[in-house]
């Protein structure tokens, strides 16, 4: 039996991430896949049996990636406000740098694709950011109300952010991202 090779597997999760840009998640097919991976159709219901396994191999890969960069460079042992601050600017990071991903993550928690043991990965990678939110509420930082609201919050002041400089063609600056992180910061602080 071949190996499979991981440059291919690589093709393919690149080829799907443009495509899902242009058509979206329930609108590219494996053949269009595998054309724009420059492989055979066979080829790729090797590596991934259907649209459905393709997609979330590609999710668990996406989410795991975005949770290590949200980290990076992040110190439980410095002040919360330093480190809450750190996160967010690499959220944004990530999301300038790795648009595509973004925009197929934000499509898959909304897909019948996503399985169940997805889902479940998902909650799993979302703790650290979880026990990042607790830390503030515990040590009276944040506002008292739901942990997940408040995260959603500081995600979504991020999501929104970059969707406005996308698809307005502003241009991220020093000022644009200082007033966003106040205005996300202000919003949840006690």
């Amino acid at each position: 039996m071949k190996l499979k090779d991981d440059t291919k597997v690589n093709l393919v999760f690149c080829a799907t991430l443009k495509l899902i840009l242009q058509v979206g998640v329930a609108g590219i097919t494996m053949r269009q896949i595998s054309r724009e991976a420059k492989i055979a159709t066979g080829t790729l219901y090797i590596y991934f049996k259907d649209k459905e396994t393709l997609i979330n191999a590609l999710f668990e890969k996406c989410r795991a990636s975005a949770i290590d960069i949200y980290f990076k460079g992040y110190n439980e042992t410095d002040p919360f406000e330093k480190g809450f601050n750190k996160i967010w600017n690499n959220m944004l990071s990530y999301r300038i740098e790795h648009f595509d991903q973004a925009v197929f993550l934000d499509q898959c928690y909304h897909s019948p694709f996503i399985t169940e043991t997805a889902k479940e990965m998902n909650k799993r990678v979302l703790q650290p950011l979880m026990r990042l939110i607790e830390r503030g509420k515990e040590e009276n930082l944040l506002k008292d109300e739901d942990t997940f609201l408040l995260l959603t919050f500081m995600i979504g002041s991020v999501h929104e952010l970059i969707k406005y400089l996308r698809y307005t063609g502003r241009k991220l600056n020093n000022v644009i991202t200082d007033a966003a992180y106040k205005i996300c910061w202000d919003g949840i602080k006690r």
